[in-house]
C-alpha cells in the first residue's frame, strides 16, 4: 500500500489542460512533465477529450491581413508621399490588419548604424500611415504629436473580456496602447491623434533602418481577444552584430491563433556566393529571435520563437538576385516574360535546393523586378548600356519579397506599387487567414457520458441526483478521490 497522499486532482487537471492547449514550439521545453503520475491522469485525459469531441468549443473566423514591404532608400517621409502611400495601402479596401515593413528609413551611415537610436523617422512614418489608413474613412488625423513615443517597444494592453463586447465608445486610447518603459526608464505617453480613428497602432519596432508597424481595425479589439503582443530585433550586419542588416519582429495572438511578422533587410551584393551570406543571416534571425515571457503576460502560453507560431509572415528587402546576365535579364523584362525570368531567381533556387525557407510559400510573381531604379522619380533601371556616368551597374532583381508559412493562410493578391519615392518599388500581399475563436466552453453532463467512459469498477457506485447535475470537473475530482480511497483500502 502506498502511504503517499495523492496529488491534488484539480491541480493535475489544470496542468493537463495547460499542456493540451499549449501552442507547439520546437524550442520550448515543456515544464509540465507527466512523468510519475498515476493511471488516474490517463483516465482524466480520456474523459476530457471525449467531452470536447462531443461538444466542440472552438470555431473558425476569417481575418484579412495586408503585408507590405518597402526600402525607402534613406529618405524621410514628406507630405507629397501621402498620395503614394494611399496607392500602396489601398485603405479603401479595408483589410483587418496592416503589417508594414520598411528598410533604410534612415541612411545607413556610420553615425546611424553605431549611434543611439533616434525615433524621429519611425514616428513620422507612423503618423503618415495613420493618416492614410484613417482619413479614408472620414476620421481626420489632426492632433499633433507633442510627446511622440519612441519606436523601441509598444505594448498592447488587452481589453478585459467584460469590456471587449461592450460599447466601444467608453474605451479610451490609453487603455489600448501604452508605451513600455524605454531605455531611459521613462514611461512615455500614448500615441496622440487616434481619438476617432478606425485603425489602432498595435506594435512598432525600429532597429537602425529596419522598421515594422502593425495596425488593426479598432472594432476587432472589441470582437476578439488580442494578447501577448511582443517585439524582437536581431542585428546581423557588419561583424555579424551591427544593425545595418537584420530583422525586427512582432508576435501576437488573436484568440487561439498566434501570428509572427518578420521584417528583414539582408546582405546586399550580386557576386557569386553572396546568396550564401543571405542564407546565413536568415538562419541567424531564426536562431536569435525570441519573445520571452514576462510577469505582465496572461496565463495563456505564447510562442517563444518564430517557428512556434501558427502563422508566420516574412517580408522585406531580402536582396536575392537573378543568376542571369544583365542584358539577358533586361530582354526578358522588356518582353514581360516573368515566368522565364523566375527560373533564374536566387531565392526560388535556394528554396528548391534546401538552402533557405524550405517549405515556405510565396505568391506567383507577375510584376517587374522591384530593384534597382536609377533614382527617385525615375522609371528606368540603373545601369545598362550605355551606362551613364556615375551610375551603379545593377542587374534588375526581385529583391523585395513576401513569404509565409503555416496553415489557414490563403493568398488573395501579390503585387507591386509604382511609387517613384526611392530606387525600390513597394511590394504587397493580401491574405485571408483563419483564426480559432474560443467559444464559452460547456462541459457535458455526467449522465450523458457515463455509459461510455466510466471504468467498470465505478459504474453504479455513486449516481444520485446531485452528481447527475455536476460538471465534468466535479466528476473528475470525485472519481479521482474515489480511486484514491479504493487504493488506500487495498
Amino acid at each position: 500500500m502506498d502511504d503517499k497522499n495523492p496529488k491534488s486532482s484539480s491541480g493535475r487537471f489544470r496542468k493537463w489542460f495547460t499542456r493540451k492547449h499549449k501552442q507547439p514550439d520546437p524550442y520550448y521545453l515543456d515544464e509540465l512533465s507527466d512523468g510519475g503520475e498515476d493511471e488516474a491522469d490517463d483516465f482524466m485525459e480520456d474523459v476530457y477529450v471525449s467531452s470536447f469531441e462531443m461538444d466542440p468549443c472552438t470555431s473558425t473566423n476569417e481575418l484579412r491581413i495586408f503585408v507590405g514591404t518597402w526600402n525607402v532608400a534613406g529618405r524621410s517621409p514628406v507630405g507629397s508621399l501621402a498620395v503614394d502611400l494611399d496607392e500602396w495601402l489601398k485603405p479603401q479596401d479595408g483589410a483587418d490588419i496592416y503589417v508594414l515593413g520598411f528598410q533604410e528609413i534612415v541612411p545607413l551611415k556610420t553615425r546611424t548604424v553605431i549611434g543611439a537610436e533616434d525615433p524621429t523617422e519611425a514616428t513620422n512614418w507612423n503618423m503618415l500611415i495613420g493618416r492614410s489608413l484613417n482619413e479614408n474613412f472620414g476620421c481626420p488625423w489632426l492632433t499633433p504629436m507633442l510627446n511622440p513615443i519612441p519606436s523601441d517597444n509598444y505594448h498592447y494592453v488587452k481589453i478585459p473580456a467584460s469590456d471587449r463586447r461592450a460599447s466601444f465608445s467608453g474605451i479610451s486610447d490609453t487603455t489600448l496602447i501604452r508605451g513600455i518603459r524605454s531605455r531611459t526608464s521613462r514611461q512615455e505617453p500614448p500615441l496622440a491623434g487616434v481619438g476617432g480613428s478606425k485603425y489602432k497602432l498595435m506594435a512598432s519596432k525600429k532597429m537602425v533602418g529596419v522598421f515594422i508597424s502593425v495596425w488593426m481595425k479598432k472594432e476587432l479589439l472589441r470582437k476578439y481577444c488580442v494578447s501577448n503582443v511582443k517585439v524582437s530585433s536581431v542585428a546581423c550586419g557588419i561583424m555579424g552584430y551591427l544593425g545595418n542588416k537584420g530583422s525586427v519582429s512582432v508576435s501576437m495572438s488573436v484568440e487561439g491563433t498566434s501570428f509572427c511578422f518578420i521584417a528583414a533587410h539582408l546582405a546586399s551584393g550580386e557576386k557569386t556566393g553572396d546568396e550564401g551570406r543571405r542564407n546565413h543571416q536568415v538562419s541567424e534571425i531564426f536562431r536569435r529571435t525570441s519573445f520571452p515571457r514576462s510577469a505582465k503576460d496572461d496565463d495563456n502560453p505564447h510562442p517563444l520563437t518564430i517557428l512556434g507560431h501558427d502563422q508566420i509572415f516574412w517580408f522585406g528587402d531580402l536582396n536575392y538576385r537573378l543568376d542571369l546576365g544583365d542584358n539577358s535579364a533586361r530582354n526578358l523584362i522588356k518582353k514581360q516574360d516573368w515566368k522565364a525570368l523566375q527560373e533564374f531567381d536566387q531565392l526560388r533556387r535556394q528554396q528548391e535546393d534546401g538552402g533557405v525557407f524550405q517549405g515556405w510559400r510565396e505568391g506567383n510573381i507577375e510584376f517587374a523586378p522591384t530593384y534597382k531604379y536609377s533614382s527617385s522619380n525615375c522609371n528606368r533601371y540603373s545601369g545598362g548600356l550605355p551606362n551613364r556616368s556615375g551610375e551603379k551597374q545593377r542587374t534588375p532583381a526581385w529583391c523585395d519579397r513576401i513569404l509565409w508559412n503555416g496553415k489557414g493562410v490563403k493568398l488573395l493578391s501579390y503585387f507591386r506599387s509604382e511609387s517613384k519615392f526611392s530606387d525600390h518599388r513597394p511590394v504587397s500581399a493580401l491574405f485571408s487567414t483563419h483564426i480559432e475563436v474560443m467559444n464559452n466552453p460547456r462541459f457535458v453532463d455526467k449522465d450523458t457520458i457515463v455509459p461510455n467512459i466510466m471504468p467498470p469498477e465505478q459504474i453504479g457506485t455513486s449516481r444520485n441526483d446531485e452528481e447527475g447535475k455536476s460538471t465534468l470537473l466535479s466528476l473528475i475530482v470525485k472519481d479521482t478521490e474515489a480511486s484514491s480511497t479504493h487504493a488506500q483500502k487495498l
